[in-house]
């Protein structure tokens, strides 16, 4: 005799199937959440590790702009101190021409000039007198001339007075401080040209 299973089969195989079915859907959602979150974690590992080495290189900026802002007054003061050091040049070596300028205006005033007044204003001497007459003027400003330590005379004012019975001339004068090598060089230029 044959026989004939009359169970349903085809719903217990259908029922196996949902079952295998829920299962690897199951594994799958359990495999997709793990790599999910595996790849959260390296990411975050990534971030992490990028950000530790940016506030690292901050911190390294900060410390550099800090060096940088220290050279610069560094800098600030060293050319200052420069500054000071070539005033303190120009003074030493313009000391001694003060000497030779009063020793040149003394030497090249000639008998019946006074001075009564001297003004300096950098390189130039504004000299305030009078004379006996305007050629005495004259021969003044040649000796200033010839002068090794003053150049350039240059007559502003020149007025006559009578003073006393006497005819005087009251004269401004400006002349120029110079050097002897400075005035050697520029008679050598104007012979050269």
């Amino acid at each position: 005799m044959a026989r004939i299973n009359l169970l349903p089969w085809r719903e217990e195989k259908r029922k196996e199937r949902m079952k295998q079915f829920q299962t690897m859907a199951g594994l799958a959602a359990f495999l997709m959440i793990a790599i999910i979150v595996l790849v959260h974690i390296r990411m975050s590992g990534i971030i992490e590790h990028q950000v530790s080495r940016n506030s690292y290189l901050q911190k390294e900026i900060k410390t550099l702009e800090k060096q940088i802002s220290e050279i610069k007054e560094l800098e600030n003061e060293k050319s200052n101190l420069l500054a000071r050091m070539n005033i303190i040049q120009q003074l030493q070596s313009s000391r001694p021409q003060v000497v030779h300028v009063f020793d040149q205006m003394v030497s090249t005033i000639p008998s019946g000039v006074y001075l009564t007044g001297i003004k300096n204003i950098g390189k130039s001497i504004t000299l305030d007198g009078f004379a006996q007459s305007n050629a005495r003027v004259s021969s003044y400003m040649r000796n200033v001339d010839d002068a090794d330590w003053l150049t350039g005379p240059r007559l502003d004012v020149i007025e006559t007075e009578n003073n006393k019975g006497q005819r005087i001339s009251k004269f401004t004068l400006v002349v120029n401080q110079t050097s002897p090598t400075a005035k050697k060089a520029a008679a050598e230029g104007e012979d050269a040209q």
